[in-house]
């Protein structure tokens, strides 16, 4: 709790410092044969759309990439092309998501007080949604953002209905979750000694105690996952364009 109590020690005008992970090093499976990350999104890739939501975000101070080993440089590529010069590195992931997301604890600058881990699938996070998370994790030490379920959900056994659970009590979580430094550091650790393969950077705080304060996602933050994702994707970035709230990238 040493780290986390510094967060409250800092001057009332000197802003955490937050460094970004962002994981990108899974396999697309669900994407018959097209790896997600560089899938063309508007006239951008997924992840390059992903990178300048952070690369703009005043409160994001750096940003580390962790990619599959087969796309490091491809992605370093795209880094320099389009003048993401946030991104301190673009490293090798690991060979589950937990790992990839302790490699990239690894490479954060020792000053940060803050990580953001943020999928590299989910291009359309909003400038707010990633202000709003870091400003709450920066008060009680771990936050991520959620949208309510509306669809009724049941729990099964063997492909029979065991219970309706109650849909009030219910939320989807997104990405950035975001955290003191040393917690989430910590906590990852602790899962990986464990055996515990989370695919939920919450969860690992989450097995300590630790509380995880909710902040307003969004229905437009979604992440890619299928072919039908980037359809629908395309559709919010066409709605932003026309709306005037998406900044035209040359």
């Amino acid at each position: 709790m040493a780290g986390l109590l510094s967060l409250f020690k800092r001057k009332k005008d000197e802003e955490p410092r937050c460094s970004a992970v962002i994981v990108s090093a899974g396999l697309a499976r669900r994407m018959g044969g097209v790896d997600k990350v560089l899938a063309p999104l508007g006239e951008l890739p997924v992840l390059v759309h992903t990178l300048y939501a952070f690369q703009d975000c005043p409160v994001i101070q750096e940003i580390i990439v962790v990619a599959r080993e087969d796309l490091v440089v491809e992605v370093g590529r795209l880094c320099r092309e389009f003048n993401l010069d946030k991104v301190r590195k673009v490293i090798v992931g690991g060979r589950e998501r937990i790992h990839s997301v302790q490699a990239g604890l690894g490479e954060i600058d020792p000053e940060a007080d803050l990580v953001a881990i943020h999928d590299g699938a989910r291009p359309l996070v909003s400038q707010e949604i990633i202000r709003d998370t870091v400003t709450r994790a920066a008060l009680t030490g771990a936050a991520a953002p959620a949208v309510q379920i509306t669809d009724t959900v049941k729990r099964t056994q063997d492909g029979l209905v065991e219970e309706t659970l109650d849909r009030s009590q219910l939320w989807a979580v997104q990405t950035p979750q975001v955290f003191e430094a040393g917690l989430i550091r910590g906590a990852v650790q602790k899962a990986i000694d464990d055996g515990e393969l989370l695919t939920d950077d919450c969860g690992a705080v989450e097995r300590l105690g630790m509380k995880v304060t909710l902040t307003s996602g969004s229905r437009e933050n979604i992440k890619i996952t299928t072919p039908l994702d980037l359809i629908l994707g395309e559709a919010i970035l066409q709605a932003r364009v026309e709306e005037g709230l998406w900044r035209c990238r040359e």
